[in-house]
């Protein structure tokens, strides 16, 4: 598995420690095999390969930092060589900097950096707390908001355990039952479920039980996620190339739930923000702590771009099973400037 990756692993680290780089990283997989069995004879089995990799560059002085992370099933996909030059690239980047005061930014998200803010979205999504009108999906009035519509955006949320590169288990595998999962629905089959389909909420996580209080149909809890955008194309980069002034942030950390009601988020920027201007990255600028909404995003951004597998800075040690698109949203709110470093 580590054949191809590991040599050119370590002659990235050779390079780096030639040039005056220093490489911070880890390398994780593994394969966990569950075993299903039930009283009423039930038997299954799921095999599940998992993988994902992180590396921060600094120059010797420390002066500034780029991280690149990833997920993967086997390290088959990942190419050592291309991390170590958009490292090399963002430090590049780097070389001029610029502080800005906080305010609303025309920003530019990779799909890591929507991963991040997605994830707390589909942990939060739970049918029983919304009927009880703790969170964003509560309906006014009573019951959940599920069939109204959240954007105009021609947004698809959705979970598919056999999504392609994002293969998860087929069934409910529930060590301990919560408001979302049940060890009674255990060994039910999963398969695609649209939590958000056309902009519309489709669905939200729930087990039998909550079901029966809801009304709404079984829809458990699956170990992928996926944003799709109609029609979108073409790369972070290509968002980049239409923006006048504004910024890119590689990644965020530090999240956490301010408003329930609005599923407000706040956290920090970290290791690498990009001035863009005239479509250009032109150099990097301080770290930011954000406020925002991933629901509110999901109607605001402007542009988007072709959905890819992405892994969460934040979140990826727990749900690495992501694919997202880029997106560009015009007044992304940097509430205040961070002194992190």
């Amino acid at each position: 598995m580590y054949a191809d990756f590991a040599p050119a692993l370590g002659e990235a680290f050779g390079r780096a420690n030639a040039e005056d780089r220093i490489l911070y990283g880890f390398v994780d997989h593994d394969v966990t095999t569950t075993y299903l069995g039930t009283s009423t004879g039930l038997r299954l089995r799921h095999v599940q390969p998992t993988g994902h990799y992180g590396c921060t560059a600094k120059p010797t002085d420390l002066s500034t930092s780029a991280w690149v992370g990833g997920a993967t099933r086997d390290f088959a996909d990942v190419d050592a060589h291309a991390l170590d030059a958009e490292l090399v690239r963002r430090l590049g980047w780097a070389s001029r900097r610029v502080d800005l005061d906080a305010g609303r930014y025309d920003t530019v998200l990779p799909p890591t950096a929507v991963a991040d803010l997605l994830i707390y979205l589909y942990w939060t999504a739970s049918a029983r707390s919304a009927h009880d009108g703790q969170t964003v999906f509560s309906k006014r009035g009573g019951g959940t908001r599920i069939g109204e519509r959240l954007t105009d955006q021609p947004v698809h949320m959705f979970s598919d355990p056999a999504y392609p590169r994002l293969e998860a288990a087929p069934f409910v595998t529930a060590s301990s039952s919560n408001e979302i999962e049940s060890v009674f629905d255990n060994g039910l089959p999963l398969g695609r479920t649209d939590w958000i389909d056309d902009g519309t909420l489709s669905a939200l996580l729930q087990n039998r039980f909550s079901a029966g209080l809801t009304g709404q149909p079984v829809t458990p809890y699956v170990d992928n996620l996926v944003l799709d955008v109609d029609g979108a194309t073409g790369s972070t980069e290509d968002l980049v190339a239409g923006v006048e002034r504004g910024l890119l942030v590689t990644c965020l950390w530090y999240i956490r739930e301010v408003d329930p009601q609005t599923l407000l988020l706040t956290g920090l920027t970290r290791d690498g923000v990009y001035l863009v201007e005239n479509g250009e990255v032109t150099g990097a600028v301080n770290n930011f702590r954000f406020n925002e909404s991933p629901v509110d995003l999901l109607r605001r951004f402007s542009h988007a771009g072709g959905t890819v597998p992405s892994f969460s800075r934040e979140w990826g040690d727990y749900f690495p099973r992501t694919a997202t698109p880029a997106l560009r949203v015009p007044d992304f709110n940097m509430s205040t400037v961070s002194q992190a470093n």
